[in-house]
């Protein structure tokens, strides 16, 4: 109370029998506080001491080195050298923590051998947890996690803005979502999910640095960093620069701009060469060798004429690849198309990776089905020991190591043949339908051991049939060089790249079968691409993401196909001459992300197009609070000049009326407001006596602000200005009361302010402050589809407007491209060409007829997150 009273005392408060008051001026108060508290604070602080003034200076200097260092060297290569570092860490991080899973389930199993239910348990417990711990975390941290992220990847590097999709959020659920996947033995692959977690490092690092904001800001160099991001994502999972650079290129770009290659190539080999160095600093490796490193006879590697079994392995690779892609999208479609499952499945999320981790689990418990497939094998083990340069079918294996990995294959019931068959049938479909789970998984280590088995099982073929060579002349044929080639072209054929033989020439350190590598990954390639989309399109397809696919050369029908015949007729426009009643009108019937901007609607001559933001802030400008007050002032200064021009009395006799001047409002109620709205339409140029070029009657405002010796009107007064000087201001009821009292313009009631909004929607446009652009992209009638695919691909276009000598004729967006160049839409529409070259659609959806009617280009209406989710 004591504290109080010395307060009240120095602001000059005097208690009086209701309210009290103030004795001393607001502004002598305002000084008297403010030089107090600039005492006190002066009082408070230290001199500075010599130490924190010798930080200071080294700060300084650190900064200044910092500028001079990063304008010498270039913040673009300082930028890939922390994010091949970065990823090299992260990469060898997650490998360990996988290893050390792996460990203990295989622990596990070992020490409970003595009761073969506990074994079981302890088999099918642990994947399951993992899986369901990694489907759990995703779907609550970051359901963008989900899936390999090439698919999505190759979706934003075509220019398209996935929300949250490269978000912190997103980091971590993918890191730890993948790491508990992989621990859990599931045939899932890392190097997709290492795509995407390399450019979200790359995003995060150009948003959390201030040395780098340029790269963030400037959509083209953000755009070079993710390539190079997606190169080092490939390049820390197989210690291979090259090939993850022609790796990222193929999966990713459409069209790749050259001055990229330097900036990938140099954050791959920086991120593989810090990768393999840990392996040497920690895992004491002996040096910087092949990650599954192999010892071909570089002498005579193989026969000629085996040439012809490596072709058959590349062709039965490019079926099988088509196959898998086949069987993934159909358990895709299984659980879409059913309506029950669906709804099942999505009311209990954890039944399906429970099931099917129990399911995978049973199937590789190594005294059961396990013995007979290696059951008890990790991937890493599995591709060392095909790769092996060791001929499982024959009976001399004196080594201890030899026999060790022979036992794992060779049952005594069953031979090895038996098992590699069994093995690749099993973890074909058991692969399928991993992928598909809702946890952070790839699919091309999978595919790249089965492949390995493959080209294994048709080397210890003829090594069975031929033992002592081709010719019989004691050049042994080597099944691991068949496992080479077999692992390079199923993968291949997968992903539809031949970059899969880059890949393992760095994997196994030899390049004796490049030959052999590239004979079967081209003949793969040219049958799967015939059947079937790579399995990154084809998610594509699934999640229905915004991206152009290839044109199909065959459809000759594709040649005579012009923008004439896909372009939109029906355009959303607007005109210079457009008012922004008509403004509001569009917005609210139309989702377009940017509109035409034409002369007039009878010429309809493209003058440009302006994004929906700007429409928007034009609108919002127009009808702003701001505005209102501003009209409301110029009212009362024309007011003004009226009254004094015809001596009819001063304005504050009639808007004050408690002042001693008598303002009796005539009329009824409607016509004040009336004549108050009229008064308030003021010409573009602000000029109040535009608004009164006749005479118009007094009218009365509403009602001014109390007389300056209410005691209420004074204690709040000096309350909010005390508050806003001296700590915390008013809460916002009291702004909202405060800032009502203040102005005219905040006492209208809510019809006087339709009234005025109406007025002003009645305007014409004003585009002086929108931000128009003066040259969109544009199109010809006779532009052929080739070239459309050509710059929509090359550009990044979402669309186009279509011209005839300057006049807008249609609009071409992305879908429509995309449903021409399949030749059927998703709603069983078709392409059909008669003699004038039409475009007639023979079945739609209403929801469909909407999309063309508006123009919409399909792209914002995606919810992607969701679709994420699903698959």
């Amino acid at each position: 109370m004591a504290e109080d009273k010395d307060q009240n005392s120095q602001l000059g408060y005097e208690q009086t029998l209701m309210y009290g008051c103030y004795t001393k001026e607001l502004g002598g108060m305002a000084k008297d506080a403010s030089v107090r508290i600039r005492a006190n604070t002066v009082h408070q602080e230290k001199p500075p001491t010599p130490r924190s003034q010798c930080c200071r200076d080294c700060l300084s200097r650190m900064q200044r080195f910092r500028d001079w260092f990063f304008s010498k060297v270039g913040e673009d290569w300082i930028f890939l050298l922390v994010l091949g570092i970065c990823m090299a860490l992260l990469s060898f991080a997650m490998d360990y923590v996988i290893a050390k899973f792996q460990m203990t389930h295989t622990w596990l199993h070992q020490e409970l051998r003595n009761s073969m239910i506990l074994q079981y348990v302890a088999w099918i417990s642990f994947p399951t947890i993992l899986i369901l711990f990694s489907s759990g975390f995703v779907h609550v941290v970051g359901p963008n996690a989900i899936g390999s992220g090439i698919p999505e990847m190759k979706t934003i590097m075509r220019g398209v803005v996935l929300k949250e999709y490269l978000s912190f959020r997103t980091l971590v659920s993918k890191m730890f979502g993948l790491t508990t996947s992989l621990g859990s033995g599931l045939p899932l692959g890392k190097e997709g999910p290492f795509v995407h977690v390399a450019s979200i490092v790359a995003t995060l690092l150009s948003k959390m640095f201030i040395s780098f904001k340029g790269i963030y800001t400037n959509e083209s160099r953000n755009v070079e960093m993710l390539a190079a991001a997606c190169a080092v994502g490939v390049a820390c999972n197989f210690a291979a620069p090259i090939g993850g650079v022609l790796f990222s290129i193929e999966v990713t770009a459409t069209y790749f701009a050259v001055r990229n290659y330097w900036r990938g190539f140099f954050s791959a080999v920086c991120g593989a060469f810090v990768f393999r160095i840990l392996g040497v600093l920690i895992n004491q490796e002996e040096t910087l060798t092949a990650l599954f490193k192999t010892n071909f006879q570089l002498e005579f590697p193989y026969d000629v004429i085996e040439c012809i079994a490596f072709a058959l392995i590349g062709v039965v690779c490019g079926f099988a690849g088509a196959l898998f892609v086949f069987l993934h999208r159909k358990i895709v479609d299984l659980h879409r198309r059913h309506h029950r499952i669906n709804t099942f499945l999505q009311k209990n999320r954890f039944i399906y990776p429970a099931l099917v981790a129990l399911v995978f689990a049973t199937l590789t418990f190594p005294p059961w089905l396990g013995q007979f497939m290696a059951g008890q094998l990790t991937q890493k083990e599995t591709i060392n020991e095909l790769f092996s340069n060791l001929t499982w079918s024959t009976d001399d294996h004196v080594n201890v190591e030899e026999q060790k990995v022979v036992s794992h294959w060779k049952h005594p019931t069953t031979g090895v043949f038996i098992s590699l068959a069994l093995f690749i049938i099993m973890k074909f479909w058991m692969t399928a339908v991993a992928v598909t789970l809702p946890v952070p998984s790839g699919c091309f280590i999978p595919v790249f051991i089965i492949g390995a088995a493959f080209g294994r099982l048709c080397g210890e073929c003829m090594a069975k049939l031929f033992p002592y060579g081709i010719y019989g002349n004691n050049l042994a044929i080597n099944p691991g060089g068949y496992s080479v080639v077999g692992a390079a072209a199923l993968s291949g054929s997968v992903t539809h790249t031949i970059s899969t033989s880059v890949i393992v020439f760095e994997l196994t350190g030899q390049i004796s079968h490049i030959l052999p590598v590239m004979i079967a990954v081209l003949i793969s390639n040219v049958i799967a691409q015939s059947l079937q989309p790579s399995i990154y399109d084809s998610i594509i397809q699934i999640k229905k993401l915004p991206y152009l696919p290839d044109i199909i050369t065959h459809k000759s029908q594709l040649y005579n196909i012009y923008v004439e015949d896909i372009m939109i007729r029906e355009i959303r426009f607007i005109t210079f001459l457009s008012t922004y009643r008509e403004l509001k009108r569009l917005l609210e019937k139309s989702r377009l992300a940017s509109f035409p901007l034409v002369d007039a609607p009878e010429s309809m001559v493209l003058l440009g197009s302006i994004p929906r933001a700007g429409l928007y802030a034009l609108l919002e400008d127009r009808l702003s609070r701001e505005r209102r007050l501003a009209s409301v002032t110029h009212h009362r200064l024309a007011l003004a000049h009226h009254l004094e021009a015809t001596g009819g009395g001063d304005l504050d006799g009639i808007t004050s009326p408690s002042r001693g001047h008598s303002a009796t409002r005539k009329g009824s109620p409607s016509s004040n407001r009336a004549s108050y709205t009229a008064g308030l339409i003021l010409n573009d140029a602000g000029d109040p006596s535009a608004s009164y070029r006749h005479s118009m009657p007094p009218v009365a405002f509403p009602e001014a602000e109390p007389p300056q010796g209410d005691p209420k009107s004074v204690s709040r007064g000096i309350k909010g200005h005390l508050q806003s000087l001296f700590g915390s201001g008013p809460n916002l009821s009291e702004s909202r009361k405060l800032a009502g009292s203040s102005h005219p313009g905040d006492r209208m009631s809510p019809g006087e302010i339709a009234d005025w909004e109406e007025c002003q929607l009645g305007l014409q446009i004003d585009f002086a402050t929108c931000h128009i652009d003066p040259a969109p992209f544009q199109l010809v009638e006779r532009t052929s589809l080739h070239k459309v695919h050509s710059l929509f691909s090359l550009l990044g276009l979402k669309l186009a407007y279509v011209t005839s000598i300057g006049r807008l004729v249609g609009v071409v967006s992305l879908k429509e491209v995309r449903r021409a160049i399949e030749g059927t839409a998703v709603a069983e529409e078709r392409i059909k060409f008669e003699v004038g070259r039409t475009y007639t659609v023979t079945t739609t959806t209403s929801e469909e007829d909407e999309d063309r009617r508006l123009g919409r280009d399909g792209i914002s209406d995606i919810e992607l997150v969701e679709a994420s989710s699903k698959l």
